[in-house]
C-alpha cells in the first residue's frame, strides 16, 4: 500500500474524530475547559445557528410555565445554564408574566450575549444574570418558584450532582423543567445522556419529587416536568421592588444570605464584582 494512501486515510480518521469531539459532541469527551471554549466561541453566533421560533417559544417554554405557576402572581425562576437568554425572554413575551429570572451560565461569553440580548426586552430589569458553574448553586435551599435547566445536564461533568442541586434550591409545590437528548444524538453520546425513563425513575425515587413526566419538544430532545411535594406559598411572593439575584445569594466569604443592589455582603462587607454587561461575577478564577 502507497504511503500516500497510508497518509490520506490517517488524515481523514484525524478529521473525523477532532469533527466527532469538538462538533459532534461539542466537546463534552474533553473535559469542561473545551465545552466553555467552544460556547465562548460560538456565543456570538448561537441564536443564529439555532434559529429560535418565537411562537414554538411561547407554546412550549413560555405558556406552560406560566400554567403551573399561575397561582403565583410573581414567581421567582432560576435558569441554569441560560446560554443567550432563550428561556428568560420567552417568559418576557408573555404578557401574563410578572415575575422574575435569575439566569446562570459558566460561559461568560453567553451571558455577554444573554446580557445584548435582553437589552431590547420588555421587562428586561426583571432578569438578573450570574456567571457561576451549576454544581454549586449559590442560593439558600428552597429559594425558588420554577427551576429550568435546557439542552445543557449531558454536558456537565457531573449531571446528577447538579439535578440534586437543582431540587435543592426548588421551593416545596415548585417546579422543575429540564430537558434530555434523545434519539441519534443520545446515541452519539454514550456514557453522557440517560435514557428518558430512567432519568423519570430517578427523579421520583432518588430526588422523591412527584407527578414526573416527559412531553415532546425537539427532535433531540425531550422535556422533562416534575414537581417537588408540598404547596406554593403565595405568600412569599417577592415585592415589585426587590432585588431577587442580591437578596437571595449566599456569601462564598462568610455563607451568609443577603447582598445589597450593589452586591456588597450585608453580613461582612465582602463584595462581588459586576461587568459592565451588569453580570455578576460570583465565579472567581
Amino acid at each position: 500500500m502507497s504511503i500516500w494512501i497510508i497518509l490520506a486515510a490517517l488524515i481523514i480518521l484525524i478529521g473525523a474524530a477532532a469533527w466527532y469531539l469538538l462538533i459532534t459532541t461539542e466537546g463534552v469527551y474533553l473535559g469542561r475547559r473545551v465545552v466553555i471554549f467552544l460556547y465562548d466561541l460560538y456565543a456570538s453566533r448561537y441564536d443564529r445557528i439555532k434559529r429560535f421560533e418565537a411562537v414554538w417559544e411561547s407554546e412550549r417554554l413560555g405558556q406552560p410555565l406560566l400554567q403551573v405557576l399561575e397561582e403565583i402572581d410573581q414567581p421567582l425562576i432560576l435558569d441554569v445554564a441560560v446560554g443567550t437568554a432563550r428561556l428568560p425572554i420567552a417568559l418576557l413575551r408573555e404578557n401574563a408574566f410578572r415575575g422574575y429570572v435569575i439566569g446562570l451560565d459558566f460561559s461568560r461569553k453567553m451571558l455577554a450575549q444573554a446580557a445584548h440580548n435582553l437589552t431590547s426586552e420588555r421587562g428586561a430589569q426583571r432578569v438578573a444574570l450570574i456567571h457561576q458553574t451549576a454544581e454549586a448553586l449559590p442560593f439558600p435551599d428552597e429559594t425558588f418558584d420554577g427551576v429550568t435547566c435546557l439542552e445543557a445536564l449531558e454536558f456537565m461533568p457531573r449531571p446528577l450532582q447538579v439535578v440534586g442541586e437543582l431540587v435543592r434550591v426548588l421551593r416545596p409545590g415548585g417546579v422543575l423543567l429540564i430537558s434530555n437528548r434523545k434519539g441519534t444524538g443520545a446515541r452519539l453520546m454514550p456514557g453522557k445522556t440517560l435514557s428518558t425513563e430512567r432519568l423519570l425513575t430517578l427523579l421520583e425515587h432518588d430526588f422523591g419529587l412527584s407527578d414526573v413526566r416527559k412531553a415532546i419538544w425537539q427532535v433531540d430532545y425531550e422535556q422533562v416536568w416534575a414537581f417537588k411535594p408540598g404547596l406554593l406559598d403565595p405568600a412569599l411572593d417577592i415585592a415589585p421592588a426587590a432585588a431577587p439575584l442580591a437578596e437571595r445569594l449566599v456569601c462564598p466569604r462568610c455563607g451568609k444570605v443577603g447582598f445589597t443592589p450593589s452586591y456588597a455582603c450585608r453580613a461582612c462587607g465582602g463584595t462581588l464584582p459586576t461587568g459592565t454587561d451588569g453580570v455578576v461575577e460570583y465565579h472567581q478564577g
